[in-house]
C-alpha cells in the first residue's frame, strides 16, 4: 500500500520494537476503510490505540524471530521446533492473567515478557535486549578427513576464531591451547564446517545458546548469556524456570530483566541453579 511522505515521517516516531506491528495493522485498516493511500490521520489512529495498550497483540508475552516461517539464510541450527514448542509454553503460562492481576490501570506494551529467537549468531531479533534470548549453534569439530590447508575455514570466520597451524597438517581443536580454533572467539555460527570442502571440519552438537535479562527502556542493559549449548529440552526447562521465577518476583508489571538483574547481580551465571544443565 502506498503512504504519503508525511505518513512515513510519522510512522518513524513509533518505537521501533512495535514498528512492524504498527505500520502492518495501519495497513490492514486502511484497506478495510477502503482506503489505497495511507496518510497521517491513519498512523496517529493506530499508534495511539497500540501505545495506549488496547490493541489486540498485548497477550502477556511476544516471540521475534528474525525471518519468520522462511528461516534465516544464515542459521546455525534451525528453531522452528523450538518455536512452536516456547509458544505452548508461554501459552500454557496464562502470563496474561498474571499481569493483569499485578498491572490493574492497564497493560502496555512494555508489559509482554519477551523472547526472541535468532537461528545464526547474527541476531536479528536482538537477543541481547529481550528478557531472554536464544541463539542457533552449531560446533566445528575436527574429523578424520585430510586437510588440503586451502584456508577457505580462515576465510569464513568472521570472528577471527580459525588458524591453521604451520606446525600441523590440518586445524587443531583444543579448548586449551586452542592454536587453530579459538573457542572464546567463536561463535558457533557453522560458517567453517560449510566452508571447509575436505570435511577436515565436521558438525559438532547443535543446540542453543541462551542469554537472559536484556532490556531497553530508560536503564538499558544486555542480556548475559548461560555457559553451554544447550538442547530443545534443555532450552525449555530454563524458560519455564524464568517464567517460574518471574512470577514468583515480579510486582506491579516489573520487567523480568529488573528482577533478575537484583537476584544475580554477578556477570556470569556459573553458579545459576537451573534445573537443565549445560549440554557436553
Amino acid at each position: 500500500m502506498k503512504w504519503t511522505p508525511e505518513a512515513e515521517v510519522a510512522i518513524r516516531k513509533v518505537p521501533g520494537f512495535v514498528k512492524k506491528k504498527v505500520r502492518a495493522r495501519i495497513e490492514k485498516e486502511a484497506a478495510a476503510a477502503g482506503k489505497t493511500v495511507v496518510s497521517p490521520t491513519e498512523v496517529k489512529a493506530t499508534q495511539k490505540q497500540f501505545l495506549s495498550g488496547k490493541g489486540p497483540e498485548i497477550k502477556g508475552y511476544e516471540i521475534e524471530v528474525c525471518f519468520g516461517p522462511n528461516g534465516c539464510p544464515n542459521r546455525a541450527n534451525p528453531a522452528d521446533e523450538l518455536t512452536g514448542k516456547i509458544e505452548a509454553l508461554l501459552e500454557k503460562e496464562d502470563l496474561l492473567s498474571f499481569l493483569k492481576a499485578q498491572v490493574p490501570e492497564g497493560l502496555k506494551f512494555h508489559h509482554n515478557f519477551r523472547v526472541a529467537i535468532s537461528e545464526c549468531p547474527n541476531a536479528c531479533s536482538q537477543p541481547q535486549i529481550k528478557d531472554i534470548g536464544i541463539l542457533g549453534a552449531s560446533i566445528p569439530l575436527l574429523t578424520d578427513q585430510e586437510c588440503s590447508r586451502c584456508e577457505a575455514c580462515v576465510d569464513a570466520c568472521r570472528d577471527n576464531a580459525v588458524t591453521l597451524d604451520e606446525n600441523t597438517d590440518k586445524p587443531h581443536f583444543d579448548y586449551d591451547r586452542c592454536p587453530s580454533i579459538d573457542y572464546h572467539r567463536c561463535l558457533s555460527c557453522g560458517k567453517c564446517i560449510q566452508a571447509c570442502p575436505t570435511g577436515t571440519i565436521g558438525e559438532g552438537p547443535l543446540g542453543y545458546r541462551i542469554q537472559l535479562g536484556g532490556k531497553l527502556g530508560r536503564h538499558p542493559q544486555l542480556a548475559r548469556e548461560l555457559d553451554g549449548i544447550f538442547s530443545v529440552d534443555q532450552v525449555l526447562a530454563i524458560v519455564k524456570d524464568c517464567i517460574q521465577f518471574y512470577k514468583e518476583n515480579s510486582r506491579n508489571g516489573q520487567r523480568f530483566a529488573e528482577i533478575f538483574s537484583d537476584a544475580y547481580p554477578g556477570s556470569t551465571f556459573r553458579d545459576l541453579a537451573f534445573k537443565a544443565k549445560p549440554g557436553e
